[in-house]
């Protein structure tokens, strides 16, 4: 009885939704490609994407994927809270169209996007309710592109640039257009 009192009083930093809504130019939602677990299987496993649909994932107007916290992710966190380390507010979102992962030991994106809209930005961060008050981070950032990417990867950062990796995941391609606009709302949670 007493372990599980303690168990449940852990700290945690855990996997929250993301959500990303794409908007062409004039700001009608495009549907994305949201994978079910085997899509997923078959993208990280076999480097296949198959869209089969209801089978492999469906199209809807808002694609919500889970994201991977860092074993740095945990430590800048702890960090943090403890007021230990020289961890920045991890307030930064970068886009990627890198492969591969997420795996717990990335400290960056595979090929983070650093041109035409795309670069690196700094989020609207508040705190949300999950649970009780205020116990998830949300970093809200929007995107207007002038040229075209197959983005597949997304994180939170510490930095502008180069910087600590709190968060990564990796993803089916969005595919985005000149003028498109990318909304991008990451939460994590304590």
């Amino acid at each position: 009885m007493e372990v599980n009192k303690l168990n449940s009083e852990r700290l945690h930093t855990q996997e929250v939704t993301t959500e990303f809504v794409l908007r062409d130019k004039d700001g009608n939602v495009k549907p994305l490609w949201n994978e079910t677990r085997l899509g997923k299987f078959l993208r990280t496993h076999f480097n296949l994407i198959v869209r089969i649909s209801y089978l492999t994932g469906f199209y809807a107007l808002v694609l919500r994927t889970h994201n991977l916290i860092t074993n740095v992710g945990h430590a800048g966190a702890n960090g943090r809270m403890s007021n230990q380390g020289s961890y920045s507010p991890f307030i930064w979102l970068a886009l990627g169209i890198g492969t591969g992962g997420p795996t717990a030991t990335d400290t960056t994106l595979v090929s983070e996007i650093v041109t035409n809209g795309g670069q690196r930005a700094s989020a609207t961060a508040s705190q949300v309710l999950t649970s009780v008050a205020n116990d998830t981070t949300q970093l809200v950032h929007t995107w207007t592109f002038s040229g075209a990417f197959a983005i597949t990867e997304e994180g939170i950062l510490d930095a502008a640039s180069t910087g600590n990796l709190l968060a990564r995941q990796v993803f089916s391609a969005v595919n985005v257009a000149n003028l498109d606009s990318l909304q991008v709302t990451h939460k994590y949670q304590t």
